[in-house]
């Protein structure tokens, strides 16, 4: 579990193919309090599982395998050496909720239409999949490449976000561009209001 507040931005070092899985090797700089196999980190959105880790150099690094469905559901397939990605530990029990209730489960990629840059400040316009629009609503949260965001605006398949210089600032946002294409993964909650009412 996760709140999309990013802790920090680390870097692809490698991918390696494991057979129908890749492993993928991330570095950050080393901050003293580092995770341990086994661990739990949301990468850019999706929760991926730490096999390796260590240090040297004055960074930590892990190592987290991409299996079938994380590459068919996110950017993962599309990771590098050289790729940014947004980080984030599981959350304590004792930690701030300080976002809103984010799984790591992706639920799809959409794609960025416009951005309208002001004040030092971004706002994205964003495309969903036709099968996961109907889950985003105004004024509703919505986690993008891992992060927290407020909807601010929907219209048909397309909603906007906007970003303050200190997300701009702490994440990979400030990178992004017309085209590029992120995680989504809906407001959970909007998901099992969406399912009580099939129910119905």
């Amino acid at each position: 579990m996760f709140t999309g507040l990013v802790g920090m931005i680390g870097s692809v070092e490698n991918i390696a193919p494991r057979g129908e899985l890749k492993r993928a090797r991330i570095s950050y700089p080393s901050t003293g309090s580092e995770i341990a196999v086994g661990a739990s980190v949301a990468c850019s959105g999706p929760c991926l599982t730490i096999a390796e880790c260590g240090a040297e150099g004055g960074k930590t690094w892990f190592e987290v395998d991409l299996g079938a469905e994380t590459l068919a559901r996110t950017t993962a397939r599309r990771w590098r050496a050289g790729t940014r990605l947004n980080l984030e530990r599981s959350l304590r029990a004792s930690d701030e909720l300080g976002g809103h209730i984010v799984t790591g489960h992706v639920d799809g990629v959409a794609k960025i239409l416009g951005i309208d840059a002001f004040d030092n400040m971004k706002r994205f316009a964003v495309e969903a999949p036709p099968q996961l629009s109907r889950f985003i609503a105004e004024k509703g949260s919505v986690s993008l490449d891992g992060t927290s965001l407020t909807v601010n605006a929907v219209k048909g398949d397309c909603f906007s976000v906007l970003l303050i210089p200190h997300t701009l600032a702490v994440t990979t946002w400030s990178e992004r561009q017309i085209g590029d294409e992120v995680n989504l993964e809906v407001d959970v909650m909007a998901r099992y209001a969406a399912r009580l009412l099939e129910l119905d």
